[in-house]
């Protein structure tokens, strides 16, 4: 997107998520409505409704006598985020299984291959491109648009504790690998909506149990 194609609000928008979710807006950091407002050329009435709306995606909070602040995610955050995940997850792998052709497959069997030599590699950043890849090649099958944006908003919600590696478990990629595999083989068995539905929420939910023994008190 381009400056030219959004209003004033969207712009403002855009430029704040993009930075809380690529890390230069760190969580606690105050959002300068004065300077998003010069930034995107507008009043403060724009910057003030984008920051309402990324309020009610939870990725800002008002704090008394400061205003908005980036939000942080926590560990309770982070958890019940897994868990709409693998249900949204789930289902989205489903709805997309019956327009997975021969080509889709093949190129997630190449993804699914790399990721593995990144792992091999300990190429963090390479093996989480690579999952994301994975998964959103899924997704393009998908005819449910509005499902598979919530899914992407709330991976990127995720990223904002991916940066500091929090979320990388090493012991864990390598079963999540044969995970994506079992998937591969029940597209290519055309198994049936049901199983596939519960292999997808099972990877993350698997995920999420890898997280609690990680960060056991």
């Amino acid at each position: 997107m381009t400056k030219t194609k959004m209003n004033k609000r969207q712009y403002a928008y855009h430029v704040i998520r993009s930075r809380i979710v690529d890390g230069t807006y760190v969580a606690g950091q105050r959002i300068v409505i004065d300077q998003i407002a010069k930034e995107v050329n507008s009043s403060h009435i724009p910057v003030r409704e984008a920051i309402h709306q990324l309020e009610s995606e939870q990725l800002i909070e008002y704090e008394p006598n400061i205003g908005a602040i980036v939000k942080g995610i926590n560990k309770q955050d982070y958890e019940q985020t897994l868990e709409v995940l693998a249900v949204l997850e789930g289902y989205a792998t489903a709805l997309s299984a019956p327009y997975m052709t021969e080509k889709a497959i093949e190129q997630l069997t190449a993804i699914n291959l790399e990721m593995k030599h990144h792992l091999e590699n300990y190429e963090i950043d390479e093996v989480n491109e690579k999952n994301r890849l994975f998964h959103y090649t899924i997704y393009q099958q998908c005819p449910n648009e509005p499902l598979i944006r919530s899914i992407k908003e709330l991976w990127e919600r995720l990223d904002i504790v991916r940066q500091n590696g929090f979320t990388f478990f090493p012991q864990r990629t390598p079963h999540s690998i044969g995970e994506h595999e079992q998937l591969l083989q029940y597209f290519r068995e055309q198994a049936s909506l049901a199983v596939i539905e519960r292999a997808a929420r099972e990877h993350k939910m698997n995920t999420l149990h890898a997280f609690r023994e990680t960060h056991r008190p």
